[in-house]
């Protein structure tokens, strides 16, 4: 490609870029609810009057932006509302980012003032939710907002897929919005989805317009990215040993490194007094929220009875060991919560680091949906931690996480949510639930076929805990079901033991999803992955190719631009040797 024809690619890709950055900020208009001002009758901001000749221009532009979205007359109806007679992609950005707060701000007070009217306790905690729902989404819009005022176009392969998970978490929190109306009662659910349409419909287009910039990328011949990926089977060259992902500075590799004797916590949370605090909601009170740099929480041995939610971003903790330092609540569905608050731990703020330390939810099987991890900590690490419950026991909620080293336990639907989420080398013990249940080890939760998020099992055991052991082909358990229309699982270099059922995975309702859910297994061993043949046929169980099994492998899956070689946990960041 001569140089000039490169600059003109170039120029294009650049140009497409910023248009996908103002489809973005436009989503955010509607994030949580749509406009607040609708029933005002009139539009609270409107650009100036345009000429002919400037409608024109703005309308095409609008329409071939809007061309590759699922719903293109919000798309066009939305930009035309707030694009007036500008054309700078930048100050179109700057205005679409502005309204966007507006509406939320009053769609916040909106959803206040139905609180204070709904009577039905059940839809007043659900609107509650919702409102901090809407601050999460809105955050990962202000995520792509800022990103895009100082990308490196180097690095434009990784920028778009920031984008992706931002939007997919925008699309996430809306989602569980809606969960939380489940078998509540009055009119407050039907409401929220109603006002939550055209937000849906936006970030559904914004994810259709990302995704059509990431074919024009591809489709380009000069690099977009300094790293360069070898062929199938061969080793890349900057790989680190400890493997960790990019975002992982090298303090925090040491971190993952360190012992108890030889690191250097900000704080020292001991409950017999030998430490700075007691308790962990203290030692949390003093940490920046938008905090730049690891702080680092050393929690000691001891049984820790609170509802921790770290919402700064870059904490660190480390315990004394899974089985010495544990963190246990018995928040419940049965007990009056929704789900999303049954949660012992939540981790919101990114950059989440946990290792040696143990979480718990101690309700049993008889009070249902009972979380004790909860996750939608963009770029966090889950290392060597136990993580103990019995329905729903671990929310991967969110945004991208990775688990190591980790044992998980449950019954119902035990691993679920919507987060970019590998689980390396972990051990899934599935425990003993109702006579009258059965158990499924998984649950993904992604809503559009655009998002990035799976839920990837590799390297990982699933076997029965002892008091299960006995009824183990008494009480069936399967691999997994589809909880929303999209949800991918791919679950490989495995070793299943004896009782997961012939048909491997279980439908969520009869037959819903069955035809748009991924599934996929490879190179999975033991007696519970022994014969295939057995497994359903539905029309989402997938048989994938080597090539494809490495494509969800953590360093082609994340999009990472680099590996550093540290020092650290054992990791491999392909597929495993054999």
């Amino acid at each position: 490609m001569s140089g000039d024809a490169y600059k003109k690619k170039k120029r294009i890709a650049i140009i497409g870029v910023s248009s996908l950055i103002l489809v973005a900020m436009v989503v955010a208009v509607a994030v949580g609810v749509s406009k607040a001002d609708e029933n005002e009758g009139s539009h609270e901001h409107k650009g100036p009057e345009k000429g002919d000749d400037e409608v024109k221009t703005s309308m095409k532009a609008i329409e071939a932006l809007c061309k590759p979205t699922q719903f293109q007359d919000t798309c066009i109806k939305t930009l035309t509302d707030v694009a007036g007679n500008t054309t700078d992609p930048k100050e179109l950005v700057k205005l679409s980012f502005n309204v966007t707060m507006k509406h939320i701000r009053n769609a916040m007070k909106h959803s206040v003032t139905m609180q204070e009217l709904e009577k039905d306790k059940s839809s007043k905690d659900a609107l509650r939710i919702c409102n901090t729902l809407m601050e999460y989404a809105m955050e990962d819009l202000e995520h792509a907002f800022l990103r895009s005022s100082n990308f490196d176009f180097s690095q434009l392969e990784r920028f778009v897929y920031d984008l992706k998970v931002w939007l997919g978490g925008a699309l996430t929190f809306q989602e569980t919005c809606f969960d939380g109306f489940q078998n509540t009662t009055g009119t407050a659910g039907e409401s929220m989805r109603k006002a939550l349409q055209s937000s849906g419909e936006l970030t559904a287009n914004a994810l259709g317009i990302v995704n059509e910039i990431t074919k024009v990328i591809s489709s380009f011949s000069f690099p977009i990215s300094k790293r360069k990926l070898l062929s199938h089977g061969q080793e890349h060259p900057i790989i680190a040993k400890d493997g960790f992902p990019n975002w992982f500075t090298p303090a925090k590799r040491n971190l993952l490194a360190a012992t108890p004797a030889n690191i250097n916590p900000n704080v020292v949370v001991a409950q017999d007094g030998s430490g700075q605090y007691t308790t962990i909601n203290d030692a949390l009170k003093i940490v920046p929220k938008k905090n730049p740099q690891p702080f680092i929480i050393y929690i000691k041995e001891g049984v820790y009875k609170e509802i921790v939610v770290v919402k700064a971003h870059n904490v660190t903790m480390i315990g004394d060991g899974p089985q010495k330092t544990k963190i246990t609540g018995s928040k419940s569905y049965v007990g009056g919560y929704k789900t999303i608050e049954t949660a012992t731990f939540a981790a919101v703020g990114s950059g989440f680091v946990a290792k040696d330390i143990g979480f718990e939810n101690s309700a049993g099987p008889n009070m249902h949906q009972a979380v004790a991890l909860r996750v939608h900590s963009d770029e966090s690490v889950i290392y060597n931690c136990q993580i103990d419950g019995f329905q729903d026991t671990l929310y991967a909620h969110a945004h991208r996480q990775f688990y190591r080293n980790c044992n998980i336990s449950g019954t119902i639907d035990f691993i679920f949510g919507d987060g970019q989420t590998v689980l390396q080398n972990c051990k899934l013990i599935v425990r003993k639930p109702l006579d009258n249940q059965s158990n499924h080890v998984t649950a993904q939760g992604r809503k559009n076929p655009l998002e990035v998020s799976a839920l990837i099992l590799q390297g990982c055991t699933i076997e029965a805990d002892p008091e299960y052991y006995p009824v183990r082909h008494k009480i069936k358990t399967f691999l997994g079901r589809p909880w929303k229309n999209f949800s991918r699982t791919i679950i490989m270099q495995t070793h299943m033991d004896d009782f997961i059922q012939p048909e491997g995975w279980a439908p969520w309702n009869q037959t819903e999803n069955l035809d748009t859910c991924f599934y996929a297994e490879y190179q999975n061993k033991g007696p519970g992955a022994a014969d295939l043949s057995k497994r359903v046929k539905w029309p989402c169980i997938k048989t994938i190719t080597p090539e494809d099994a490495e494509e969800f492998s953590p360093l082609k899956y994340y999009k990472s631009d680099e590996w550093i070689t540290r020092n650290g946990i054992p990791y491999y960041p392909g597929m495993l040797p054999s």
